[in-house]
């Protein structure tokens, strides 16, 4: 009963907030009419823009209230106003954002204010019955569960009715690929430009000494056997390091490992050669159906550098990564007990992850306070 009664009262202080911002829609209707008329009249023409900012202020305010009560967040897409006096007043006329808006402020004169009043109509019978059907019939309570319910429609309204239009969010949506495509072709050049200065400063370097070893052993061999078998030695080494080389560059492009023991074996070996004491929890991650190699290469690269991060920056002695699989997702922990204060643009590498990560829509949250600890949390779409 405590808890059916805590949880109404919270709901009552959402609704009567929500009166609040009815209020103020009332108030901000009034001024976009003035606005209107000084804008008709010419003379009052700049008034129009800053109404339909407060306007914008105002639906975000019921943005963040409903992203609260119902813990997901309501995006925005509105067109900049900016420019000369009249690019700002045909963006505010136009902008369907703003239309959306002034939809909304109407509606919710309407069901903020009803939806309070219904609430407070309700506590009373509520306390009523459920105080007898609870304290001595000993059930769940009835009545009060509906407050909540009351809460949970008018943030439901306020979501549809100040949700981007589907065009808005179509031209966002193309905006962010456009721009992850772009990343995802320069992190391409950057890894194509990687690769070739390995190839050219590695394995091409110890192969040039490796032709050069065995055509002084080839000259020595009838004059100087002896001389020709020390090079013919020296040029196993050379071979023996140029394999390396290349084994260490296929490793960049797509480690073997993934291949031969799965994303949970490999960040395993990735963990046991770290220099940390590192803590694997692969939780259902290795059961069912592998991940597409794509997915696994990334995972592959965010754990293995955030690792590296972990060891060359931050001081710290242990780690943990966490894999977990969900239902369209591949999921990546990563938490080391550094100095923490870890930043984009200073080489920590965040960057090149959130641009692997974009190329594959994937999200990543990093949390990194000074002081510690580092928290790096990575989602991958994946089809399983």
């Amino acid at each position: 009963m405590r808890a059916a009664v805590r949880e109404a009262g919270r709901a009552t202080v959402h609704l009567l907030t929500g009166a609040g911002v009815a209020l103020l829609c009332h108030l901000m209707l009034g001024f976009l009419m003035v606005a209107a008329v000084l804008t008709a009249a010419v003379f009052g023409a700049a008034v129009l823009p800053e109404a339909v900012l407060t306007l914008r202020r105002l639906a975000g305010l019921e943005r963040r209230r409903t992203a609260v009560w119902s813990g997901r967040p309501v995006p925005e897409a509105y067109e900049p106003l900016a420019g000369t006096l009249r690019e700002r007043i045909r963006t505010a006329v136009h902008d369907p954002g703003s239309k959306r808006d002034l939809i909304w402020g109407g509606a919710q004169l309407l069901y903020g204010m009803v939806l309070l009043y219904a609430a407070l109509i309700l506590w009373g019978p509520a306390l009523l019955v459920d105080g007898f059907w609870c304290g001595l019939a000993g059930r769940r309570p009835v009545l009060l569960p509906l407050i909540g319910r009351l809460a949970d429609v008018g943030a439901g309204w306020s979501r549809t009715l100040l949700l981007p239009s589907p065009e808005a969010r179509l031209a966002e949506r193309i905006e962010q690929l456009t721009v992850t495509r772009a990343d995802a072709v320069a992190a391409h050049g950057a890894e194509l430009r990687r690769i070739e200065r390995d190839l050219h400063d590695g394995a091409q370097a110890h192969l040039v000494a490796l032709s050069m070893r065995l055509g002084l052993a080839r000259r020595a061999y009838g004059k100087d056997p002896e001389t020709a078998l020390r090079l013919l030695e020296q040029a196993q080494d050379q071979a023996e390091s140029a394999l390396t080389e290349l084994r260490h560059v296929v490793r960049g492009i797509h480690p073997p490992i993934l291949t031969d023991r799965g994303l949970a074996g490999a960040v395993r070996a990735l963990a046991a050669s770290s220099g940390l004491d590192v803590a694997v929890e692969t939780g259902g991650a290795e059961d069912g159906p592998r991940a597409p190699a794509a997915v696994e290469a990334a995972a592959y690269f965010v754990v293995a550098e955030t690792l590296t991060n972990a060891v060359k920056h931050s001081g710290a002695r242990r780690a943990a990564v966490e894999l977990g699989r969900a239902p369209g997702r591949l999921r990546i922990a990563v938490r080391d007990e550094g100095c923490g204060g870890a930043e984009e643009g200073r080489g920590s590498g965040l960057l090149g992850i959130r641009r692997r990560v974009a190329a594959l829509d994937g999200t990543v949250k990093v949390a990194s306070p000074v002081g510690g600890p580092t928290v790096i949390e990575v989602e991958l779409p994946c089809a399983w």
